[in-house]
């Protein structure tokens, strides 16, 4: 397999004032191939959400270079940047972030409204989602109307509304019980395997990282541990 995000001598730093500096992250260099699975995984404070914003474009490194598929991400302008996010990476938070206006149909086809795509075809690429996630009973409902565990699915469904390249998911089981983290996971792996999406997750929860290809371990900003498995 070919590397489909490279992650080269990364830093990030805060700077809240003149007299602290914190060294979020430090020379992180990483290769993730096309289709990989991976969890980032380490103690709170290790660094594991600023990568992934950075990964995401969601947050501009100190230094270093992330490619995604052959682009430069460091390299975009906002208005690149935002091309890239919407088309290509779909994004999956540990607290939903689902529009609290809009019902669960209206969530999943926001991305694909921003897209371009025709109702009609916004119409058909909802219901296939919603099928194969189990919440094909609930696009009329709004976010505040589900449990957790249904709104961490049409999370995921939105995330994959958009066909993206690469998911990044941010402690996506963090909110939910043992069955529904479960469940997430199932889903996941699914759209892994068969739609051969990219996925990186960070997590704690040793239930999650138990099932990852591909293991990746932060400490203080730096990666300590960088295993694949069969």
């Amino acid at each position: 397999m070919s590397d489909f995000l490279k992650i080269q001598q990364i830093n990030k730093t805060f700077q809240p004032d003149k007299e602290v500096r914190i060294e979020a992250l430090q020379d992180i260099n990483l290769e993730i191939e096309a289709g990989d699975f991976v969890v980032i995984s380490g103690p709170s404070g290790s660094g594991k959400t600023t990568l992934l914003n950075i990964v995401g474009g969601l947050e501009n490194a100190t230094g270093g270079t992330v490619i995604l598929d052959g682009q430069n991400v460091t390299g975009l302008a906002e208005k690149e940047l935002s091309h890239l996010r919407r088309n290509h990476i779909g994004f999956i938070f540990q607290a939903y972030n689902l529009i609290p206006v809009l019902n669960v149909r209206e969530n999943i086809e926001f991305i694909m409204k921003l897209q371009g795509t025709t109702q009609r075809a916004c119409d058909q690429g909802v219901e296939e989602i919603a099928k194969k996630l189990h919440i094909d009973d609930l696009l009329k409902k709004l976010p505040h109307q589900l449990s957790g565990g249904q709104q961490q699915r049409v999370a995921v469904a939105r995330a994959v509304a958009a066909e993206p390249k690469l998911i990044l998911a941010d402690e996506p089981t963090a909110n939910l019980d043992s069955q529904n983290a479960a469940t997430l996971m199932d889903m996941l792996e699914h759209l892994n395997q068969h739609e051969g999406i990219t996925i990186i997750f960070s997590s704690h929860d040793p239930m999650v990282i138990e099932r990852a290809k591909h293991s990746i371990v932060l400490k203080d900003g730096k990666v300590v541990s960088n295993e694949r498995f069969n």
